[in-house]
């Protein structure tokens, strides 16, 4: 993790398989647990960092290590929302949509995040910086309508706040 940030875009390589290193770590993921399914979450992170997504190579490399089948490891990663399975801009912003999210305005904040960024949900935009998604729960109903930019919660969110967040958010 070159930046402090788990997830989209933070070591990418161009979507080749994993490095020695990164095969290393997974290793030392896999001696801590009894059940080697158990380092799986960590080692789809590992792979995630170094090359910014879940590439069809590390997928296989991850499953390699594992012992485990390409379809074991993709149905794994498909299930969580921290997971990618294409290059996200380097920065991933997550807007919840789940009931307390909604209740509060979810969908207000959601059209805002369209409008400033010109880009639609699952969408990039052009120079790259922000990546747009939704996310059914992000565990934070205390900050509903609530947002994560990487790994950082930002709500109870007005359209005044998330120009804010926008604006500080570093390129």
């Amino acid at each position: 993790m070159t930046d402090g940030v788990r997830g989209p875009g933070s070591g990418v390589r161009g979507g080749s398989g994993l490095s020695e290193s990164a095969r290393a770590e997974i290793r030392r993921l896999i001696a801590q647990f009894p059940q080697r399914q158990s380092a799986l979450l960590g080692a789809l992170f590992v792979a995630q960092d170094e090359i910014g997504y879940l590439s069809p190579e590390a997928i296989r490399d991850v499953a390699e290590a594992m012992g485990l089948s390409d379809s074991e490891v993709t149905s794994v990663a498909s299930f969580y929302h921290l997971y990618h399975f294409k290059p996200v801009g380097r920065r991933l912003i997550q807007v919840c949509t789940n009931l307390s999210c909604a209740l509060m305005g979810c969908g207000r904040i959601l059209k805002h995040l369209r409008d400033r960024l010109k880009i639609d949900v699952g969408q990039t935009t052009p120079d790259g910086r922000f990546t747009l998604k939704t996310a059914e729960c992000l565990a934070a109903c205390e900050l509903a309508p609530m947002m994560l930019v990487g790994d950082e919660r930002y709500g109870p969110l007005t359209l005044e706040k998330v120009d804010e967040v926008l604006a500080e958010t570093k390129p």
